[in-house]
């Protein structure tokens, strides 16, 4: 079996037709669902961003996988599948891996290197163990992606030259906003989850002399509040508060809009004079479009920020990324490769003392006077030999793991020696996972 990723993103699509496909907490449990009850697919998980969405399974074959994966996504965006699978995109087995290492690392995400993908890696594994749709192959891979991403932060400065995708926002919207940060600014975060939290910290730090938080659920923004000596509202305060904010951060992940252009020019209807400055770092967007056009406002969403960041050069912090990434891709492969062996070894050494054992039972019922100290001398002697000669082949053929076709010499050890199915699948089964048909 093999990982496949198929997904969407800020590389492949328009902000427009990611909108299509974003998703809430309940859209991602179903669409993990969804993919888990696939033919062919034995593991899934989702990982959803405000600029991805990416299914990654482990499946038993590729084309029937690719196909019911991508219609999938296909059926969330309510477009033709000729209009969406250009923007989509396919890692099948070594490619899979590789890219999942990119992205728990931060080398594929809007603003390269910021750290919030690691917490949305890591919440896509735990849905799946949740789930239960999440094996030992899936939760191996991801363990090890969440590894490979703290290493990269820890051993190079990726992180600290690398912008939140707020940071960035501000530096685009509020000039000036990257050297002085935001003194004197009443600010406004509507919402209280993961990004709205990274939105309050931000502006908190570069001096806001007002924040509130503004959600549907009092209690969330509360909690949000308090941490930052803020003030938290209900969202049906939003138009109160929109009418005294210097800076809005609209990030809820909301079904509709909830800043539209005439309820803005409601509550400010002198926004000429005392401009305000809107960040929508939603998908599906919290504000609408025309809003932007409003006199006195400036909006700043995903299309614009995607459109004015440009990803760190090929400077020494990303190539040493990439550098740590080679290392841990080309060992997570060896690792795997020789795993891969290892029922097979198991399985065949097993046999051995099968074949020892019953040898030995043939020998009691025909010399059953046999002395018990020369009865034990046999017995070690006959292992020794069986030993013997399975140490070269299990010793060449776990070397042989790390070239190319290992699981052919595999395949050639079971073929070889006659190894029964059935006993090589029972190494690799997790233990309390029943054989299929069995009660």
């Amino acid at each position: 079996m093999s990982v496949l990723v198929v997904g969407i993103s800020h590389n492949s699509a328009p902000v427009a037709l990611l909108e299509r496909v974003a998703l809430d907490d309940d859209g991602v449990q179903k669409l993990t669902a969804d993919a888990s009850s696939c033919e062919h697919v034995t593991e899934a998980t989702v990982i959803a961003t405000c600029n991805r969405v990416e299914i990654y399974t482990e499946v038993e074959r590729f084309h029937g996988s690719v196909e019911s994966l991508s219609r999938l996504l296909v059926d969330r965006a309510g477009e033709t599948t000729e209009a969406l699978l250009p923007h989509l995109y396919v890692h099948y087995d070594d490619g899979a891996i590789s890219h999942l290492f990119q992205v728990a690392a931060g080398l594929d995400s809007m603003a390269v290197g910021e750290g919030q993908i690691l917490g949305q890696t890591r919440e896509a594994l735990r849905r799946g163990q949740e789930l239960g749709t999440v094996g030992p192959a899936l939760n191996t891979l991801f363990q090890q992606a969440l590894r490979v991403g703290k290493r990269t932060r820890a051993e190079t400065g990726i992180d600290r030259f690398a912008p939140s995708l707020v940071t960035a926002a501000l530096a685009e919207a509020v000039p000036g906003a990257a050297d002085r940060g935001v003194p004197g600014h009443r600010v406004v975060v509507v919402g209280a989850g993961a990004m709205a939290s990274l939105a309050t910290a931000t502006v908190s730090r570069m001096g806001a002399a007002h924040i509130s938080v503004v959600n549907r659920s009092a209690h969330r923004a509360q909690r949000l509040a308090a941490q930052y000596d803020a003030h938290a509202a209900p969202l049906e305060a939003l138009a109160d508060e929109l009418a005294a904010a210097d800076l809005v951060i609209s990030c809820t992940g909301s079904a509709g809009t909830l800043i539209d252009a005439r309820s803005l020019a409601a509550a400010r209807p002198d926004s000429a004079e005392r401009p305000v400055v809107l960040i929508d770092l939603a998908l599906p967007h919290d504000i609408d479009p025309d809003a932007g056009d409003l006199p006195g406002v400036t909006l700043v969403g995903l299309a614009k920020l995607a459109a004015s960041m440009h990803a760190l050069d090929s400077g020494r912090e990303v190539l040493e990324v990439r550098r740590i990434l080679g290392e841990e891709v080309t060992a997570f492969l060896a690792a795997r490769r020789q795993a891969s062996v290892t029922p097979t070894v198991v399985a065949l050494r097993s046999m051995a003392t099968s074949v020892v054992d019953a040898e030995m039972t043939r020998l009691d019922s025909r010399l059953p006077d046999l002395d018990d100290a020369v009865r034990d001398e046999i017995r070690h002697a006959v292992r020794r030999v069986a030993d013997k000669l399975l140490h070269e082949p299990t010793v060449r053929v776990k070397e042989l793991a790390n070239e190319q076709g290992a699981v052919s010499y595999a395949a050639a050890l079971a073929e070889l020696f006659a190894l029964d199915p059935e006993a090589v699948d029972a190494v690799t089964r997790p233990m309390g996972v029943p054989e299929e048909g069995s009660s």
